[in-house]
């Protein structure tokens, strides 16, 4: 409407208007022209929506911290794998997305009893050992499948892999590969202890210079009071 009756007093002989009309028409284009206006339409709508992109991102991550970390859940509760699996891919996105792409193939499962705060635990704690693994640029891959009566995962990473003498660790406490002030050696012997206590396996593959694989299975639909109360320090960060 602006531009509209700008043109309108444009169009009109100069005589009929008043200077400081006509002052203020001249004031407003070279406005327009410090302020480029043109361009500022074509771009706000692409600024809007890369504003609202950004708003519903921030409601995903917030949900899925909520998800990730279950705040006051001290029972078993039924949980469902594959959103945990999700929530925490979301939660350590930026420790992933300038390393490795990530492929997901999550099949069709049935509830697992466990602590899902634990449990995202776990997956975290080798999302992100698989993250940094990879040196410059790889791919992290995400599969579950039930297995015989067993919720089975397996995340493999194309990084650097494990020495051969040193898979037999990779589950002890303060053993870690990392530099010095990289990594406690907590991490995998805190999931390897959540595991066990929900019932389960953990195990890993790895081929030095190829990549890593680790395999995680879980009782499916299993007796809530098969395990004991949460361990605080099962919740411990890598």
């Amino acid at each position: 409407m602006y531009q509209a009756l700008k043109a309108a007093l444009k169009a009109m002989p100069s005589e009929a208007l008043p200077e400081a009309v006509l002052s203020l028409v001249d004031q407003a284009e070279t406005t327009e022209e410090e302020i480029d206006i043109e361009f500022i339409q074509q771009d706000v709508n692409e600024l809007i929506t890369d504003c609202r992109e950004g708003t519903e991102r921030i409601k995903k991550i917030v949900e899925d911290l909520k998800h990730f970390a279950h705040p006051g859940e001290d029972r078993m509760t039924e949980t469902d794998i594959n959103k945990g699996l999700e929530s925490t891919l979301n939660v350590v996105y930026n420790e992933i997305k300038y390393k490795a792409t990530v492929t997901k193939d999550l099949g069709d499962l049935p509830m697992v009893y466990g602590f899902p705060q634990q449990l995202n635990q776990v997956f975290m704690n080798i999302l992100v050992n698989a993250a940094q693994a990879i040196e410059k640029s790889g791919e992290i891959t995400i599969e579950t499948e039930l297995v015989d009566q067993m919720v089975e995962v397996r995340i493999s990473d194309t990084g650097r892999g494990i020495s051969p003498e040193h898979l037999p660790r990779i589950f002890d406490p303060f053993f870690t590969t990392k530099d010095v002030g990289k990594g406690t050696g907590l991490g995998m012997n805190i999931a390897y202890n959540i595991i066990k206590k929900h019932n389960g396996d953990i195990q890993v593959k790895s081929t030095k210079g190829k990549g890593t694989t680790f395999i995680i299975q879980l009782p499916a639909d299993a007796d809530p009071g098969e395990a004991g109360s949460p361990d605080p320090a099962m919740t411990a960060s890598a």
